[in-house]
């Protein structure tokens, strides 16, 4: 089998795979399994394959900086290496993912933080290059269609529980999001947070 064919056989099973999670993230908010499911119709769902070289220096190499995803779910293979760190929130201390044999690590991504109304947080990750090994890692991002308009699930929102969050366009907010950070053009790093209602 080619590397193209094996790539899109594992790309169609992960994307299985997050309609599954979405499924599950919906009857944990009450709502029906497929909620979610419409705003992925023409999703934009892309798979990236990441080498990390050794570094003899690691303190003065980054692998990925810290940020936090802007789709709905990321889903993460990687090798026994490490790298993977996420800030926990109570003390902003980076925290090791200890890679676990044959288990994939699913981050929750800006776009489930605003439709669940923060029921569910994305989280600050970053990845660190090791001093003697070599790291691969495929994240899958499971994206929503680019015409979808995010926001808070009227279902979650009501008196007690006003939205958290204004609209917003997936393709645009996605978009900006690509320039600010890859291309370091002089334009704004727009965040999720510059759609939360204060």
């Amino acid at each position: 089998m080619l590397v193209r064919e094996v790539c899109q056989t594992y790309a169609r099973e992960v994307e299985k795979l997050g309609y599954k999670l979405l499924e599950l993230i919906s009857l944990s908010l009450g709502l029906p399994s497929n909620r979610l499911n419409g705003y992925f119709e023409d999703h934009t769902t892309m798979m990236r394959l990441n080498h990390y070289p050794p570094c003899p220096c690691p303190e003065l190499a980054l692998g990925v900086g810290r940020h936090k995803d802007a789709g709905a779910l990321t889903i993460v293979a990687q090798d026994d290496v490490g790298g993977l760190q996420v800030r926990r929130k109570s003390d902003e201390v980076w925290v090791p993912v200890k890679p676990t044999p044959n288990a994939l690590v699913i981050n929750v991504g800006d776009t489930i933080q605003v439709w669940s109304n923060e029921a569910y947080e994305s989280v600050e990750h970053r990845v660190v290059v090791n001093s003697e090994r070599e790291r691969f890692s495929i994240p899958v991002f499971f994206f929503p269609s680019h015409y979808v308009m995010v926001k808070p699930l009227e279902e979650l929102v009501n008196e007690g529980n006003p939205p958290k969050y204004k609209p917003y366009n997936f393709g645009k907010f996605f978009v900006a999001r690509n320039r600010s950070d890859y291309k370091k053009l002089e334009v704004q790093n727009i965040q999720i947070s510059y759609f939360k209602i204060i």
